[in-house]
């Protein structure tokens, strides 16, 4: 488990999807993305593997192959492609969180990092390729909080 919210691998894994997502259906080549996103493409490449792996994409081969998505973008969450990339969207590496720890039942903060996993697991399963492919990104809306409280502080 990654003991950081979203890693490089995440972020560079929505960045490709939302590239391949923008072709509309086009075949998109590594080099083109690693181009225009100034990304590594022996990394992109390992992404890219990991998409298929989690059947988000599908490899076209041959001289004008490419990449496509395997399904519409609308149904593929960005919780998926975090997930197919980085294994977790954990917020700490707390064995509390997802298998037994010895220390659950007396731990202080368990409790605290089990309702963030789910308020950042709840988000990222509520935003789809689609959404984070249009171009007005400033439309996409914040995760409400649970009532009475607010998500943002002033």
């Amino acid at each position: 488990m990654s003991g950081m919210l979203i890693t490089t691998k995440g972020r560079y894994a929505l960045r490709l999807m939302i590239y391949i997502a923008r072709a509309d259906g086009e075949k998109v080549p590594l080099h083109q993305v690693a181009r225009d996103e100034g990304l590594s493409l022996k990394y992109l490449e390992q992404l890219a593997h990991s998409m298929v792996k989690a059947q988000l994409l599908r490899s076209i081969r041959g001289y004008a192959g490419g990449y496509v998505l395997a399904r519409p973008a609308q149904s593929i969450l960005a919780g998926d492609v975090l997930r197919a990339s980085q294994g977790s969207t954990a917020p700490v590496a707390c064995a509390g969180l997802n298998e037994g720890c010895p220390r659950e039942k007396t731990c202080s903060t368990v409790s605290f990092w089990s309702g963030l996993d789910q308020v950042i697991e709840h988000y990222v399963d509520s935003v789809t390729l689609a959404e984070l492919a249009r171009e007005d990104v400033g439309a996409l809306s914040l995760p409400t909080c649970s009532p009475g409280r607010s998500s943002v502080r002033s």
